[in-house]
């Protein structure tokens, strides 16, 4: 008989992976970053916006909050530091302006975590009403994120092109979703269930635009960036 314990193990384990490579996708535009020593156009909002995605499930996921989720925290933990590398790029070759703009939206998210992890260490005192206040800023958080395609789609659907809706991009955030739902549907989570079938469903949209539009893109094809959110546990999380 097949242990569903094994089963959801072994599901987390290729969404760490899978999520892995979402959290690396924006890596091409820092190396461009850093060879022009320049952010050109580029704006750190996405960057912000999955730092403090990434820190609501890695606090989401500790001992004290939901037990038995170290997937949560690896990978989560995972794209944190990552998203410190790449705002600390931004921050080495950003004008002043750009620079205290990125300072104070950090500010602002470091003393909303800060009032986070008080306000639920001090005032809850079971883990399912910490699991319920943190999981519940985590898909709001995460749904906010998720909202982000809509933008780039209806683009899409406006301009009869994908060059700013990048392939791989869209397939990997798909599988991605595919992924961490199934995850949390073995031991049914619903915090992690919620955002990453909205993932799921978002992500089968983009392939099926990108199937009727590829043919009218112009070959010389641009791509954007998409914020991730990506979130596990080992006993029900989302990613």
């Amino acid at each position: 008989m097949v242990n569903p314990d094994a089963v959801r193990n072994v599901v987390g384990i290729i969404g760490n992976f899978i999520s892995f490579g979402l959290f690396l996708s924006p890596l091409p535009t820092f190396v461009k970053i850093v060879k022009k020593r320049d952010v050109e156009q580029f704006v750190p909002d996405p960057y912000l916006a999955t730092f403090l995605n990434c820190a609501l499930w890695v606090f989401y996921g500790l001992p004290i909050v939901h037990p038995n989720s170290i997937l949560v925290v690896t990978i989560n933990g995972t794209g944190l530091a990552i998203e410190v590398v790449y705002l600390s790029i931004y921050f080495a070759y950003a004008p002043k302006d750009k620079r205290l703009k990125m300072l104070g939206v950090l500010a602002v998210e470091l003393v909303f975590l800060v009032a986070v992890a008080a306000g639920v260490l001090l005032g809850a005192h079971t883990y399912d009403k910490r699991s319920l206040v943190v999981g519940s800023l985590c898909v709001f958080f995460g749904t906010l994120m998720y909202a982000a395609p809509l933008t780039i789609m209806k683009q899409v659907i406006t301009t009869k092109s994908v060059e700013y809706m990048p392939f791989t991009l869209s397939l990997v955030s798909f599988l991605n979703g595919i992924c961490w739902t199934t995850y949390a549907l073995i031991r049914f989570d619903i915090f992690i269930t919620i955002p990453n079938g909205m993932g799921t469903l978002l992500g089968a949209a983009q392939l099926i635009l990108y199937s009727c539009y590829y043919g009218s893109t112009p070959k010389d094809s641009k791509s954007v960036e998409l914020p991730v959110t990506v979130s596990d546990s080992k006993d029900g999380s989302a990613l």
